[in-house]
């Protein structure tokens, strides 16, 4: 039974990070928009989150610093005195979000039931929210199931999220109207990153497709190595802005773009929500659970053959958060694999080359 009938007055939203959790998060914010335009939604994120998402129409952003302690907790919780939501969606299955939780007033405390409420997420909430059949177990799928719990009667996810006309411009200036392929190289964790050799096939066979290429990524030491090696291996070197955007300027480079390539990353969500065919690359998690939201079937994906020959089990016969324990799993990507994935996602959506 939904916890709502009608339209409540105020909702509080807790999800802090990561960047791509964040944004699957806006599909959720926005779905109950949709239905409750009058409702107030208050949403408490991390920093660099809240420097792509903290002028969403209509949303209150408080930033959490977690990197100030306790003044980070206590500064938001005097931010919410005297405060009284009708419902707190604690989204983020981790102790700071939970303990962050302590300092906001709520008749519901929605959380994730206790299958998926990992640190002991289920002990600081007052009503668990199902998880969603086996056959909607995407991240997003079970998000969305917090709208639903309240009432919401969610139809397929969408996202709206803002830029500038400034930011626009500025992407504008950089891709000078050619018919782009972003690639995104890097991801959090090394070992699902590709290889360059990898990469640089790729570059050159989008190159040979009429595409101009444009590598973006964060300013990290690693990143901007990667990107510098990329570029060193490939006979026409791509136009390198890895380490130059902020995440507007990346969401206003997608907005504008061709096609996005990425392994599982942030910006795989972001190019998601930004409308724009995403070829996600995959090989810890399935796609399927992690994936670019509405581009999961494009994803080239090792995860099931790998995870086969691991434990002897199909991935429908696995707990819902698996991860393949194999430090050379993206070495199993080919780049016929890859350029063939391309080559379909091209001519099957519009503007092909």
């Amino acid at each position: 039974m939904s916890l709502f009938t009608s339209a409540p007055r105020r909702l509080c939203v807790v999800r802090l990070s990561a960047i791509g959790d964040c944004v699957n998060t806006v599909a959720v914010v926005q779905a109950i928009q949709r239905q409750w335009p009058t409702t107030e939604i208050t949403w408490i994120m991390g920093k660099i989150e809240a420097s792509l998402l903290g002028d969403l129409p209509g949303v209150e952003v408080i930033v959490f610093d977690k990197k100030a302690g306790w003044r980070g907790y206590l500064k938001v919780w005097k931010q919410l005195r005297g405060r009284r939501f009708d419902a707190l969606l604690h989204m983020q299955a981790a102790l700071r979000a939970s303990l962050l939780t302590l300092g906001i007033r709520a008749r519901y405390r929605l959380g994730f039931c206790r299958e998926r409420a990992a640190d002991g997420q289920w002990l600081f909430t007052n009503h668990k929210v199902p998880a969603p059949p086996l056959a909607r177990r995407h991240v997003v799928d079970n998000l969305l199931a917090f709208a639903d719990e309240l009432g919401v009667a969610t139809t397929a996810a969408q996202w709206a999220i803002p830029t500038s006309a400034d930011e626009d411009a500025w992407a504008r200036s950089q891709l000078q109207g050619q018919p782009t392929l972003l690639l995104s190289p890097s991801a959090s964790k090394a070992s699902r990153n590709w290889h360059v050799a990898g990469y640089a096939g790729l570059v050159t066979h989008a190159q040979q497709r009429g595409l101009q290429v444009v590598l973006c990524g964060g300013p990290s030491v690693s990143e901007r190595q990667l990107g510098t090696d990329i570029c060193a291996a490939c006979p026409q070197p791509p136009l390198n802005l890895i380490g130059q955007t902020n995440l507007k300027q990346l969401l206003a480079l997608m907005k504008q773009s061709r096609v996005l390539v990425s392994p599982d990353s942030g910006p795989a969500h972001i190019g998601n929500a930004a409308d724009i065919p995403v070829l996600g690359l995959y090989a810890d998690q399935t796609p399927r659970r992690t994936g670019p939201y509405l581009w999961q079937q494009a994803a080239v994906s090792v995860f099931e053959p790998l995870m086969l020959e691991q434990t002897g089990l199909s991935v429908d016969l696995l707990p819902w958060r698996s991860r393949l324990k194999r430090e050379d799993a993206m070495q199993h990507i080919t780049l016929e694999m890859v350029t063939s994935a391309l080559d379909h996602l091209l001519e099957t959506t519009s503007g092909a080359c």
